[in-house]
């Protein structure tokens, strides 16, 4: 605020006339770097965080993948236990006769 100097007839001795302040080209310049720098911060902080949460799903991909060939690996083993106990049970294995060498070849 600034005071006019001279009265003139009718109006008041003191005036006060609004000025206000601007910022010049260099302090805008000034706090355009800065606030690009904070968006620049966080979007760095939000892909670190992405990234972080790729590596997390990207181990247990592979803990998945590795159990479920060893579930496969299992499954193929039981399979074959349970197949000679059946050929053993069965009925055309309990009708064979066991064999006796008869003699030998000289």
């Amino acid at each position: 605020m600034s005071r006019r100097g001279y009265a003139r007839r009718n109006q008041n001795s003191v005036a006060f006339t609004d000025t206000s302040r601007t910022l010049g080209p260099v302090s805008n310049t000034i706090i355009l770097i800065v606030l690009a720098c904070l968006i620049g911060l966080l979007y760095l902080t939000q892909v670190t965080k992405t990234n972080s949460y790729g590596y997390i799903i990207n181990n247990l991909q592979q803990q998945q993948s590795q159990l479920q060939s060893q579930k496969s690996d299992l499954e193929i083993s039981a399979a074959r236990l349970q197949s000679l106990d059946r050929v053993a049970a069965s009925s055309a294995a309990k009708s064979l006769v066991s064999v006796a060498p008869a003699g030998s070849i000289q």
